[in-house]
């Protein structure tokens, strides 16, 4: 009777085993790939900002300057003495804070040559009022110049959100614009009362024009201010803000009052124009401070969101990979057990490829064929000559 072989197992392909790791990994993939990119742009988003805040302490710094520069030219234009104390104080530091900041803003060759123009300012003393005007034109030119500077290299011009980005136009470009247009304004007032009568009517269109170039940048100013309200979700800078604001917005209104001629006639009133000027810098000067810490604190709020946000994708990059760690140990084990139960339950097929191995079972030759009669035969030491045949009657025996 022939024997039944026993079943043999197909042998797993290399393929088969990896097919299970090769569909987590691309389970996973676009995961990894998601949470990398977030990553990234999340910390594109928190460069800017930490950028940003560098900009605005060096707009900070340069407020006093700004200050003290429009004091000096007016002392300058109306003859009085200056000590030039707080200009130079102003000086000194704004470059304090351009040494430590100004190498990563770019903005130390600027600060150079305004630095440079300030102190010829200073070494030349009183001067013929004309001229002075004209000098610390100059000079304030070089100020607003490094203004923009500040504001281009620290990204503050690409603030990604509305109340912030009008904030630092209004503290970084109008503000100090209006400032130095004011001050203008004002000592050109100064300067057109002084000459003769013949020279009066062109006084009075240099004024004009530097009343338009006061008020645009002051009414720019008021509308960003009032859309940085609008569009904020921080509840305390309206009340911060609008206070301030109007007081400055009546003060800008009475120079614009003040610097058209008198009624019935062609002449403006200096002094009273000289005041509505103080006035408005004042004003200026208690408005600056409150736009640039408001401006910090909203984003000194988003770099702590964005911390937040990271600290979240850390978290999830680590789940992700013990997940992944997991799901691929939990294959190999699987994979191990199943090689190992078809090591001990049976034979394994081999490949066609694969050579018999040497103790495998064969048939013995000639099984099963009755012609072969030595394959029949009982076990024993008796030979069949010896065996003496049954006779018929033997069983009655």
């Amino acid at each position: 009777m022939a024997v039944p072989a026993p079943r043999a197992r197909r042998r797993h392909s290399t393929l088969g085993r990896l097919l299970p790791l090769l569909l987590v990994a691309a389970l996973l993939a676009p995961m990894g790939l998601l949470l990398t990119q977030t990553w990234q742009h999340t910390g594109d988003d928190r460069d800017l900002a930490a950028r940003e805040r560098l900009g605005v302490q060096y707009l900070r710094a340069l407020a006093p300057v700004t200050d003290a520069l429009v004091d000096a030219q007016s002392a300058a234009v109306s003859g009085r003495p200056a000590s030039g104390e707080a200009l130079a104080r102003a000086v000194e530091e704004a470059a304090t804070v351009d040494a430590r900041i100004g190498v990563e803003l770019r903005s130390q060759e600027r600060w150079a040559g305004l630095r440079a123009k300030l102190e010829a300012l200073r070494a030349r003393g009183p001067a013929d009022p004309d001229a002075a005007f004209t000098a610390y034109g100059e000079a304030t030119d070089l100020l607003l110049a490094l203004h923009r500077k500040v504001r281009e290299s620290s990204g503050l011009v690409r603030d990604p959100v509305a109340d912030s980005f009008f904030l630092q136009d209004s503290a970084g470009q109008e503000l100090p614009e209006a400032v130095v247009a004011a001050g203008r304004l004002a000592d050109l007032g100064t300067l057109v009362a002084r000459r003769p009568a013949a020279e009066q009517p062109r006084g009075l269109l240099e004024l004009t024009a530097l009343r338009v170039s006061a008020l645009a940048p002051a009414t720019d100013l008021v509308d960003n201010l009032r859309s940085a309200v609008d569009g904020s979700e921080s509840t305390d800078l309206g009340a911060n803000v609008l206070t301030p604001l109007d007081n400055y917005q009546r003060s800008v209104e009475a120079l614009a009052a003040y610097s058209l001629p008198a009624g019935g006639t062609t002449a403006v009133d200096a002094g009273r124009l000289g005041a509505a000027g103080l006035n408005a810098h004042t004003a200026a000067r208690q408005l600056q401070p409150v736009i640039l810490a408001e401006l910090d604190a909203l984003l000194a709020d988003r770099l702590d969101g964005l911390d937040r946000d990271r600290w979240i994708i850390a978290g999830a990059v680590v789940v992700f990979v013990l997940l992944a760690g997991w799901l691929a140990a939990l294959l190999i084990a699987a994979d191990r057990r199943a090689r190992r139960r078809a090591s001990t339950s049976g034979t394994v097929a081999p490949s066609p490829d694969e050579p018999a191995p040497a103790d495998a079972w064969q048939p013995p030759v000639g099984a099963g064929r009755p012609s072969d009669k030595r394959a029949l035969q009982p076990v024993g030491t008796a030979r069949e000559a010896d065996v003496t045949p049954w006779g018929p009657f033997d069983a009655a025996r």
